[in-house]
């Protein structure tokens, strides 16, 4: 499940940019996200399988610092934390 995460922000990701053009994320927070691509990437090489499981979500500080810049685009983007999450949409 971890890696669909990962895959899952991959995928927005890459179309970052044209929402940006499109004014439906602000560019502003285009800097949090290429870290959290850089994070994620950084874990992914041959010797990381244990920031992969379910316990490592919660104990690694890889997500840990993944999470706090997800949380600070929110903020950006929705204004107070206390907000409901967006409604994502993914087209395959």
């Amino acid at each position: 499940m971890t890696d669909e995460i990962a895959l899952d922000f991959n995928h927005a990701f890459r179309m970052a940019d044209v929402l940006v053009a499109d004014g439906q994320i602000a560019g502003g927070v285009m800097a949090d996200l290429q870290k959290i691509d850089v994070i994620l990437g950084g874990m992914s090489d041959g010797d990381s399988a244990d920031r992969w499981t379910w316990d490592a979500l919660s104990t690694d500080e890889g997500w840990g610092q993944a999470r706090r810049l997800a949380r600070r685009v929110l903020v950006a983007e929705l204004g107070e934390w206390q907000q409901p999450l967006p409604k994502i949409t993914v087209i395959q």
